[in-house]
């Protein structure tokens, strides 16, 4: 722990000290920091650490990869930072102003910035749900397990309840990256799913306004812009309020106005616009699966060094949650043992014993769904093998695009997706198309870099650094 603390300190010193650092959160790999201002030679500086791997600066963030052992540093920095704004447990408007991304930013940077504090504190319980979606599908598809028995069906809700409660989930996260209430607005995600309004029968009316009843449950982008808009309204309140009953009048208010505006116009317009970025996108992939394949098994990871990957994510859980299942996860699966591959690669060529280990470790990674470890420790200072990975991902990612594989549950995209991939229905050819794309991204790429991609003077380049 000791290590992780001194780790922590330079961090903290390298991105300009405590009162500089307006948020942190986390993801799989990477310390997420905005920042008041970023230092002259921050970057450098921090590249340089023992135990960091490099520095992304995107979508209004200063990011610093750290690899497996991010909830550690993480954890180290929260600890340093207790009581800051940084990491305050206020719960009141401007408590965390996490969206206020310089107006310098283009709107693509703004988007990343959003989507990124949105989904990633609840990543993870996704991955963790999908996962396990997954391998009921697949232990249904064995008959190793009755879909109609109490064992299933337990097993079902825990891994069906974050989805099934997610505009709440969403509410909470949403809340926070808008400077609202988090709770407020998670209790607005609730009133979508709340039983009572599931069991409402037409007509339904509000003071006579008809109300267009929907199911909420799992849905996205509705309470996304409800939560935006219950934050934005608090904050209008919240100065304008005495300040002995603002604390409670604020969301009173927010509540009285906010649910009754959603049900009435926010969810049946935000519903609708889902699912015509649903039908959009599916049209788009029809046109040609097999080259959407290519192109995102070739580009993915070149969209994950510079944090443009979260871009697709709202896409993706929408998908799931107007269609009820999504074509894009299968597509990057290859993309992602194609970077596993490579540095499987790197490990069995080079004889640079400092390297091996890294590589080693870097292929376990991304077996597993993290592939920065490869990339900034591996494939990407060597050059070559960062090129077969994407080249072999693409050619994965045609044969998974031309059987139109799809996925039934979100996921982190890992060995673990070919049981998301199951059909309710169970296995079939789409199954089989899946795991021939994977195992060729992750063989071609793997040879190609023994082949070509080490340098075989026993040398090994001094980019390469130990994360």
């Amino acid at each position: 722990m000791t290590r992780y603390l001194q780790l922590a300190e330079q961090i903290i010193e390298g991105v300009g000290g405590k009162k500089n650092i307006r948020t942190l959160v986390h993801c799989a790999t990477r310390l997420r920091f905005k920042l008041q201002h970023t230092p002259t030679g921050a970057a450098d500086q921090i590249k340089s650490l023992d135990g960091v791997m490099t520095v992304v600066e995107s979508g209004g963030q200063f990011q610093v990869v750290i690899g497996n052992h991010v909830s550690e540093v993480f954890r180290a920095i929260e600890s340093s930072l207790a009581g800051t704004a940084a990491v305050s447990d206020e719960s009141g408007p401007g408590a965390e102003s996490g969206d206020e991304t310089s107006s310098s930013a283009s709107l693509l940077a703004r988007f990343i910035d959003l989507v990124s504090g949105i989904f990633t504190p609840v990543l993870s319980v996704m991955a963790a749900s999908g996962i396990l979606k997954g391998f009921l599908a697949l232990f249904v598809a064995l008959n190793l397990l009755d879909p109609q028995s109490s064992t299933y069906q337990v097993w079902f809700v825990a891994s069906d309840a974050l989805f099934y409660f997610f505009p709440m989930v969403l509410g909470y996260t949403a809340g926070k990256k808008f400077g609202g209430s988090p709770f407020l607005t998670m209790a607005i995600g609730g009133a979508l799913v709340h039983p009572t309004i599931l069991s409402l029968s037409e007509p339904a009316t509000f003071f006579g306004i008809p109300l267009t009843l929907i199911n909420y449950s799992s849905s996205v982008i509705p309470i996304i812009f409800s939560a935006w808009l219950s934050c934005w309204l608090e904050k209008k309140l919240y100065p304008r309020l005495p300040e002995s009953v603002r604390n409670f009048t604020a969301p009173l208010i927010c509540l009285i106005i906010i649910v009754p505006l959603t049900f009435l116009v926010i969810g049946p317009l935000f519903t609708f616009l889902s699912h015509l970025l649903a039908s959009g996108y599916q049209w788009i992939y029809d046109i040609a699966p097999w080259l959407a394949g290519i192109f995102l098994g070739a580009v993915w990871q070149v969209c994950v060094i510079f944090g443009l990957h979260w871009g697709l994510v709202p896409i993706a859980i929408n998908n799931l949650s107007v269609l009820g299942y999504d074509t894009i996860i299968p597509l990057l699966l290859p993309a992602v043992m194609g970077q596993a591959g490579a540095a499987l690669g790197v490990f069995l060529a080079t004889r640079d014993a400092r390297l091996k280990m890294l590589a080693g470790t870097s292929v376990t990674a991304g077996i597993f769904g993290i592939t920065e470890p490869a990339i900034y420790g591996v494939t990407l200072p060597l050059k070559r093998p960062f090129l077969f990975g994407c080249i072999a991902g693409g050619l994965g990612g045609g044969i998974v695009g031309l059987f139109q594989v799809k996925v039934w549950s979100f996921g982190l995209v890992s060995i673990f997706s070919v049981t998301q991939i199951i059909p309710p229905g169970g296995i079939d050819f789409t199954v089989w198309a899946a795991i021939c794309g994977t195992i060729l991204a992750l063989v071609l790429s793997c040879l190609l870099t023994f082949l070509f991609g080490v340098p075989r003077n026993g040398q090994t380049q001094e980019t390469v650094k130990n994360g």
